[in-house]
């Protein structure tokens, strides 16, 4: 029979400790590679700034993965409740996202508020001297019987249909484009001096950039003021509890969110990622407060 010495039995625990410790060595690296965070957005300016701000902070102050995907705001809704993607920063309440909130509303989680005073409605040059929507279909032909809009799924065109019916515009057409298509046509016109009226919302850079105006609403379609919140998928409070406490947190202000938006609309050459990052490490005092204490 063969038998193995005790010196022998030794070298051998020895051994079987050191690759157990090796296997555990690597399962550990394994599970302190870095989560991935999924956020979804829509091709809108606020939402571009503050999902790149959010994206950059998350990787370069949290230590996350992080992707991101643009989608028109109803398969947007949709990622989310399905968990598909983690969170949207860009969801407006009450009233132009209601519809998709009493669709998903129970399978998606509300982190609050993260730019307060924002509003939709149809916005013209400040040189356009008719002031109510109610004005439109008198001067259609001025306006070449187009009211330039965004996304067909968006909320704001939603809206913009029920303006249409309201106010009896049988003689303007709702175009649908998108958001850079909208401030694009909204800018040949101001160069050519023309009547233009586009689907408009606040916050934007476009009012930073030209001398707009919101036509009146007097039949209230477009709703009052509004709020942007942060709509994320339904448990992200249990498996990334720092991510969903940084969302919560995350809040800008007019002069924050309008700066950020102008940086990244100016240096449209850049990937706004990088505008961002630029904007993150300007200002440590306005990140610190949104990070995980």
């Amino acid at each position: 029979m063969f038998t193995i010495n005790k010196s022998l039995k030794i070298g051998l625990v020895f051994g079987l400790i050191a690759a157990l410790a090796m296997i555990a060595g690597c399962g550990g690296e394994k599970a302190q590679e870095p989560k991935v965070v999924k956020l979804v957005y829509v091709n809108w300016a606020e939402g571009i700034a503050m999902t790149n701000l959010a994206k950059v902070i998350l990787e370069d102050k949290m230590g996350y993965q992080v992707q991101t995907q643009v989608a028109d705001v109803g398969p947007v809704y949709t990622s989310v409740a399905q968990g598909d993607n983690d969170a949207f920063l860009d969801g407006w309440l009450p009233v132009t996202h209601e519809s998709y909130m009493e669709q998903y509303g129970d399978q998606v989680v509300d982190l609050g508020t993260n730019y307060d005073g924002a509003r939709i409605g149809l916005v013209v040059p400040s040189y356009v001297t008719i002031n109510s929507i109610a004005e439109l279909n008198d001067n259609a032909d001025k306006f070449d019987g187009k009211i330039i809009g965004i996304d067909a799924g968006a909320g704001i065109m939603k809206a913009s249909d029920r303006a249409i019916e309201t106010y009896g515009l049988d003689n303007m057409e709702l175009v649908a484009s998108s958001g850079p298509a909208m401030t694009a046509a909204l800018k040949s016109g101001i160069d050519e001096n023309k009547w233009v009226v586009v689907t408009g919302w606040k916050p934007h850079w476009k009012f930073a950039r030209w001398d707009l105006k919101f036509l009146e609403d007097p039949e209230g379609v477009y709703g009052a003021v509004e709020n942007i919140h942060t709509i994320a998928r339904k448990d992200i409070m249990q498996d990334m509890p720092d991510v969903a406490n940084f969302l919560k947190a995350f809040h800008m202000t007019d002069q924050t969110l309008g700066d950020l938006m102008g940086e990244i609309a100016e240096n449209d050459k850049m990937e706004p990622a990088e505008v961002a990052r630029t904007w993150m490490n300007e200002h440590p005092d306005v990140v610190n407060a949104w990070l995980p204490k």
